[in-house]
């Protein structure tokens, strides 16, 4: 028995690109690929076994995926002597992902219409494959209407046509006796699992729901979970949602960002509507916030926040290590951590990993890196950008020609700054 070879650590594919592809054995084929069985008793589906379809007369069959020596959207090679032992069909329990899922509504966990599921991404993983997505965008549907090349197209001509997909994570368990199921994927957004769900990942689910829905989910976040995620949502999504918030609320979520990410939420707003939240709001740079939002002249100070980890040298590492939950609760940059004197004159700087690696007793002054790239106040964001993308740091300190630090500029806020 030979596993699949020569494969990537990890190779993607898409249902609709197996399905139909001819299925060889030693050199001949055999019949083509009907669907995919899964077992769903772990968060992501593992693919177990093959329905291969043959010629009017013969009989299917149910081919462990073990059995698989090299899968493409062309061929599925199949390492077996004899398939009359395969000969066979899935038991009423069992779920077939093109029968079962293909085509089905997503709705969500109070029933509500999301979008048709049109494919499902699977990922080969150490010789195992598994169902990780499901797949409900234009891309998949063009796809799943024979028009495989205008979707090719599409996809590289238009964000419209990119894949939106839901990780299976999300996606609830199948009845146990499915038989031929006709009912709906239901999404598992549930209120316990929300802190557990990265911003990122959260805005993408949240983004395809509809305005109740989305605001009755983002009701649940904690303020720091749904500032992160507001941060991450599409401009006209951030607009639908902010509409329908307090502004009280809206402002205690802005609050918790720095000046730059600020900004770009509320440089997607009316500017009255922007006006009055920064009247509300108990940001310590709103003048900042202002400045970008005026599209102003400014210099790189503009975008430091001061909420930053700033330490003694005298300090030991563990006591850093043991005290970092409390000292990283306000602080926007937590990767590093900046060595000062009293009169805020910076040492040097040492990163959570050089802090992570040194040995307990070790005080900061002899982990620290004394050679500094840092910013001053007059550089440009031109400026930032160059050091930026030359260092490769997650942040930047800015400091004076005293070596008085000023603040600290995170990368994403210049490298993915919309004003």
């Amino acid at each position: 028995m030979n596993p699949p070879i020569d494969k990537p650590a990890e190779t993607s594919y898409f249902l609709s690109d197996l399905i139909g592809a001819k299925v060889i054995v030693q050199n001949k084929k055999i019949g083509k690929l009907d669907d995919l069985l899964i077992r769903e008793n772990e968060k992501i589906p593992e693919v177990t076994h093959l329905i291969v379809s043959r010629h009017f007369g013969y009989k299917s069959l149910l081919v462990p995926f073990e059995h698989v020596a090299d899968l493409t959207p062309d061929k599925v090679v199949l390492d077996i002597s004899d398939i009359k032992p395969f000969e066979g069909e899935p038991e009423e329990n069992q779920v077939l992902l093109k029968d079962h899922i293909l085509d089905k509504k997503v709705i969500d966990l109070d029933d509500n219409d999301i979008d048709i599921v049109y494919d499902v991404k699977l990922v080969l993983r150490n010789r195992k494959l598994y169902a990780t997505d499901v797949d409900f965008s234009k891309y998949g549907l063009l796809k799943r209407l024979g028009l495989r090349y205008v979707a090719n197209f599409a996809y590289h001509m238009a964000e419209m046509f990119k894949k939106e997909t839901i990780s299976w994570a999300y996606v609830q368990p199948l009845p146990e006796k499915i038989g031929s199921f006709k009912g709906n994927v239901k999404l598992n957004i549930l209120k316990e699992t929300l802190p557990e769900i990265h911003p990122v990942d959260l805005a993408d689910i949240l983004e395809e729901l509809s305005e109740e829905q989305r605001l009755d989910i983002f009701n649940e976040l904690k303020t720091e979970h749904a500032s992160d995620t507001l941060e991450e949502m599409e401009p006209r999504v951030q607009r639908s949602l902010i509409s329908s918030l307090d502004k009280e609320r809206v402002a205690d979520l802005i609050d918790e960002m720095t000046p730059a990410q600020a900004a770009d939420v509320l440089g997607v707003l009316p500017a009255s509507d922007a006006e009055e939240i920064l009247n509300l709001m108990e940001h310590d740079e709103t003048e900042k916030i202002e400045s970008l939002l005026d599209n102003a002249e400014h210099t790189i100070c503009d975008l430091t926040t001061i909420n930053f980890i700033r330490l003694s040298p005298d300090i030991p590492a563990a006591v850093v290590v043991a005290d970092f939950r409390r000292l990283s609760a306000d602080a926007d940059v937590v990767q590093y951590l900046y060595i000062v004197e009293p009169d805020d004159k910076l040492l040097g700087v040492v990163s959570l990993a050089e802090l992570l690696k040194a040995e307990p007793r070790t005080p900061l002054s002899e982990i620290m890196t004394t050679q500094v790239v840092y910013l001053e106040e007059g550089d440009s964001i031109s400026d930032a950008k160059v050091k930026f993308s030359h260092y490769g740091f997650g942040a930047l300190p800015i400091t004076d020609t005293n070596d008085i630090i000023h603040g600290v500029v995170p990368y994403r806020d210049i490298m993915g700054l919309v004003h």
